[in-house]
């Protein structure tokens, strides 16, 4: 494995991340979407794993940085709230009724 594999390995933070790769980040977008990004990334990083097991170190960090950049776009284009890539956004809560429920008779 190569030296900058091994770096990608120690990586935890949002910001690490987009460095790492050298891609230009808004500082807004990454502090109110940030885990929404690194979960998103996390699948696209699963994907590639899965899809592309004979890739070279290289390589494999090349389609990482696309998935990153992609994880990006998602939420410069849309909400946490319409992506439900967390539990909370799927389940609906207990003892509420919204107004969608209510009809009149």
């Amino acid at each position: 494995m190569s030296e900058d594999w091994d770096k990608f390995q120690k990586l935890t933070e949002a910001e690490e991340y987009f460095e790492f790769f050298q891609l230009p980040y808004d500082q807004k977008v990454v502090n109110v979407n940030r885990l929404h990004i690194l979960k998103k990334f996390s699948q696209y990083i699963q994907e590639i794993d899965e899809n592309y097991t004979d890739l070279s170190s290289k390589d494999k960090l090349s389609k990482y940085c696309e998935a990153l950049q992609q994880a990006y776009q998602v939420f410069l284009e849309s909400t946490p709230q319409e992506q439900k890539l967390f539990k909370v956004f799927n389940q609906k809560p207990k003892n509420v009724i919204t107004l969608t429920e209510i009809t009149s008779d």
